[in-house]
């Protein structure tokens, strides 16, 4: 043990300690403040901390100190690789005072940084005697060789650091299971939680707000399964009606005749069935929000009877007379091409007109592949609360197979596919074969396997000729000069590929 207590070391300890019991919010910051302590009290000039990865195999720089820090964290180190990886794999301790000399250094890294590593302390973080990563300091000061106590100082401190990861997990776990509880009870109305930080999400989030403001019809347009309905949620909680009524109703689910009496209501005897009045949900949803999903499902004949209710708030119920007056905000969704149905005259379009004041247009998942990997850990937490499994995460080639993947079913595809596996999963992680069985016709490989060169072709086209419009806000004179092609025919391309605006 270390043979004389140093004050100052003391007290920073102390003070490393009190940050860690602190419920520390930003762990790579804490760890940072760790490491650059441990490597002043060991009067290093350098210092890193390395973790393994989910499946033990490779360990990366999480934090990098000293004058080449920023070069240093692009590089990983496989176990057993270098002095790091031998720490790693043996999970014990070492003090290096002649690294050139030493056999294990890995010469690549300090090579290609140019930063050369003279002397060294290396010992292992530990989360129940398991190596969970690497504490690193370089180089002693006025060259002068580290001692014995400035490795049990170093030791110390990794473990201070592996105590904040453990405090950083059981935090991250309490608050996932908080939003799954929160997600299941709030307000009593069973409304989701929002997931994604992309700058997709956050820029929609915002439009949400501005539109939430307004009392006008809004039509939310978007692919199957890429949560429509949590953004209607979104405009309803945003909006001055949040604490009154939410009302949902699924256009496709219902033949024409319930449909119209599920909507309007009914009274006692208007058909077989009718034995006693009955509430509509635009009643129920008087001086609240409406959702109608679906709405491109809904019959031409109660078409013009929505429409009379967006114009004068007013209707009559099924077998009824008497007309009813509602004051009730109407949102409508569609992964439907409304304007093609208007043309071919399935769907009215004073009625799309009237419900188009506020479009908002959802993209696919594949538009914002960042916020899989929050997604993928919010479907974990919900799914392993009810089958009453715990897991510690995904593994990173599961990570890169979700990123990789299309997802044509969007984000109600990714949860299926989690749940899924959450039932089939057998181990510690979340693993590629956990979420895409290899028999699967819808894994990555497969779907690779599928696609033809046309098909990638034109996606690739699709994905530029966008990415082109978007830079010069659409223009498609300015676009058809970048890409360096008549505007007629980038005009045919827009509409062979069906490019739209989002």
């Amino acid at each position: 043990m270390l043979s004389k207590i140093n004050v100052r070391k003391f007290n920073k300890l102390i003070e490393v300690n009190a940050l860690i019991n602190s419920n520390y919010q930003d762990l790579h910051a804490l760890l940072t403040h760790i490491v650059e302590s441990a490597m002043q009290l060991c009067g290093g000039e350098a210092s890193c901390l390395m973790l393994t990865d989910e499946e033990g195999k490779l360990l990366h720089f999480e934090v990098a100190l000293g004058s080449k820090g920023h070069e240093v964290k692009r590089f990983t180190v496989k176990m057993g690789e270098g002095i790091a990886g031998w720490v790693a794999q043996n999970n014990k301790s070492i003090m290096v005072n002649d690294v050139a000399k030493d056999r294990r250094h890995l010469r690549s890294i300090s090579r290609q940084v140019g930063y050369p590593a003279k002397t060294m302390l290396a010992v292992p973080m530990r989360v129940r005697d398991k190596c969970i990563g690497v504490v690193e300091v370089l180089n002693k000061a006025h060259e002068k060789k580290f001692s014995r106590e400035d490795l049990e100082w170093l030791e110390i401190f990794a473990d201070q650091a592996a105590l904040a990861i453990i405090n950083a997990k059981s935090l991250e776990r309490a608050y996932s299971e908080i939003q799954v509880l929160q997600d299941r009870t709030s307000s009593g109305e069973g409304y989701h939680t929002m997931v994604g930080k992309s700058p997709v999400m956050k820029e929609l989030l915002r439009m949400v707000d501005r539109v939430a403001k307004t009392d006008s019809s809004v039509l939310i347009l978007g692919e199957s399964g890429v949560g429509k309905e949590l953004f209607a949620e979104q405009v309803h909680l945003h909006s001055p009606r949040s604490s009154a009524p939410f009302v949902r109703v699924n256009c496709a689910a219902l033949p024409e005749g319930l449909l119209e009496s599920e909507l309007f209501g009914h009274v006692k005897g208007a058909f077989t069935s009718a034995i006693s009045n009955r509430k509509g949900r635009f009643e129920a949803a008087d001086g609240g929000t409406i959702f109608l999903d679906e709405i491109g499902d809904m019959p031409l004949s109660l078409q013009a009877k929505l429409l009379r209710v967006i114009q004068e708030k007013t209707f009559e119920k099924v077998g009824s007379d008497i007309t009813v007056t509602v004051n009730t905000r109407i949102l409508a969704a569609t992964n439907k091409d409304i304007e093609a149905m208007v043309e071919r005259g399935d769907f009215r379009s004073d009625l799309y007109y009237r419900l188009n004041v506020l479009p908002l247009h959802i993209p696919p998942l594949r538009r914002h592949t960042e916020d899989i990997p929050e997604l993928a850990r919010f479907f974990l937490s919900k799914y392993m609360q009810a089958n009453k499994k715990r897991f510690e995460g995904f593994s990173e080639n599961a990570l890169e197979a979700m990123r990789g993947y299309s997802w044509p079913g969007n984000i109600r595809e990714l949860e299926n596919c989690i749940e899924r596996a959450c039932v089939i999963a057998g181990g510690s992680w979340v693993g590629q074969d956990d979420l895409f069985p290899q028999a699967g016709e819808g894994s990555p490989e497969n779907q690779t396997e599928n696609q033809n060169l046309k098909t990638a072709l034109n996606m690739f086209k699709t994905n530029f000729i966008r990415k082109v419009l978007d830079e010069y806000a659409w223009n498609q004179t300015e676009t058809a000069k970048a890409l360096d092609i008549q505007r007629t025919y980038l005009s045919k391309l827009i509409k062979e590929l069906n490019i739209k605006e989002e």
